[in-house]
């Protein structure tokens, strides 16, 4: 399970499991990728919601 993030200049792909960090990342600042890891890990309850509701199974 993992979840795509996009910045203005780049982007990013954090894994949800087993636990939330960085799988790799391009053109963001460690700013914004911290900023992605920390909102990841506050709204992961919604993220795995929609993950399970997008691929149910």
């Amino acid at each position: 399970m993992h979840v795509h993030v996009q910045g203005q200049n780049g982007e990013a792909k954090l894994w949800l499991e087993p636990t939330i960090e960085l799988a790799q990342y391009v053109g963001l600042t460690q700013r914004e990728i911290n900023e992605a890891l920390r909102l990841v890990q506050e709204h992961q309850n919604d993220i795995r919601s929609a993950w399970h509701k997008h691929f149910p199974g």
